[in-house]
């Protein structure tokens, strides 16, 4: 790739708003933004959107993340064509030497990454520390989590994010731990109720691991761990493939909840045809626009980052809004200002949709890596 600066052209998403302009790119950052304010409706010119942040992915293009290196490089070529730039691999509740063992492959992966795949952020535990009772699509070797072997798994691979059970005895203890290390914790797979979910907030706990799904729910004298979520979370995952999560509550969890973002929770059956995929030790069938076990259990999703952001426009949200909730919002809460923005010093992450919300072109840190460009050198 030249280092010689470049411009992209059309509707731009600042965090300021929208502005019709250009985006120019050095180096793989965006150096500047130039433009007058827009509404993006008024023209056709292409809607240039930051590249999306998934925190929550399992697999896609057939590989599961539990398979290795190997699976994790084909899942992330799998989700940039999709537009996302940067991700989470994400683990499934296993034995414990079988945990061990996908930490060392996906720290291994990230020393030498594939270029042509979306930017693997570190990873996202979720499970073995969840709770029997919940595991939802998550195989039964559930288990107690403690200081010491939370040390030693962080000690395998850069793990950014945990979702815990926090009803577990000394999951309270864990929690400050992690805190103190930098580790954001989200709750879920969880029979805790309403009084343990805000407990665990106040130990550190920020986040709520696929927001009403494998948790307590919510009712008007039993709240919940969904009623803690939705009375004081700022942060929590969902999935919106409108099969997880009804409409209804999706937007219910909009008016509650001031960073609500989405995750895909992705399987190995994403950008696939229907047939029979891998979750963990698991198979699992994609058919009718889902995956499930064979009991009949939703078992993760299908989804894509570019469908999710057209999920969320169909139930009413802007488009501007989706894509805080598909990019902004999961970077701040990984704490990372440098992704899921357009504006100067950023990473040159860019998704480029047309006026009916068509993928039709994918940057990666200003490289073209999907699509048609649509870039001119200045």
């Amino acid at each position: 790739m030249s280092t010689a600066p470049t411009r992209l052209a059309g509707n731009v998403l600042t965090p300021e708003g929208w502005r019709l302009g250009e985006i120019r790119l050095e180096q793989g950052r965006i150096a500047a933004i130039e433009g007058s304010p827009v509404d993006p409706s008024t023209n056709d010119a292409p809607r240039l959107i930051p590249g999306f942040v998934d925190l929550h992915v399992h697999g896609g293009g057939g590989a599961d993340a539990m398979e290795g290196r190997e699976a994790v490089s084909t899942l992330a070529r799998t989700h940039l064509r999709f537009g996302t730039t940067s991700l989470l691999a994400t683990t499934m509740t296993a034995r414990p030497e079988e945990v061990r063992a996908v930490l060392g492959e996906i720290s291994g992966y990230m020393e030498a990454p594939d270029p042509a795949a979306s930017r693997v952020l570190g990873v996202h535990l979720e499970g073995p520390f969840i709770n029997p009772g919940k595991l939802g699509a998550q195989p039964a070797h559930a288990q107690v989590a403690s200081v010491a072997e939370m040390d030693e798994l962080m000690a395998l691979a850069p793990i950014l994010l945990i979702t815990l059970a926090p009803e577990i005895s000394g999951h309270g203890e864990v929690i400050r731990h992690l805190t103190d290390k930098g580790v954001r914790v989200q709750l879920g797979h969880t029979l805790g109720s309403y009084e343990e979910g805000v407990e665990a907030l106040s130990h550190g706990a920020c986040g709520f691991t696929h927001l009403f799904n494998a948790m307590t729910a919510l009712h008007h004298r039993k709240p919940g761990m969904v009623g803690a979520a939705l009375a004081h979370a700022e942060y929590a995952e969902i999935i919106p493939d409108l099969l997880h999560v009804h409409p209804g509550a999706i937007l219910t969890a909009l008016r509650c909840i001031p960073r609500l973002y989405a995750v895909t929770d992705s399987t190995a059956a994403a950008g696939m045809p229907d047939g029979d995929y891998r979750l963990g030790e698991q198979k699992v069938t994609k058919c009718l626009g889902g995956v499930r076990l064979a009991d009949g259990t939703l078992a993760g999703s299908t989804l894509t980052m570019d469908q999710a952001l057209r999920n969320f426009v169909s139930v009413g949200l802007s488009l501007a809004e989706a894509s805080d909730r598909l990019s902004r919002f999961p970077a701040d809460f990984l704490g990372r200002r440098d992704i899921g923005r357009l504006e100067a010093g950023a990473r040159a992450d860019i998704v480029t949709l047309d006026p009916e919300l068509t993928l039709t072109s994918v940057h990666l840190d200003g490289r073209l890596v999907s699509g048609e460009s649509h870039v001119t050198h200045a």
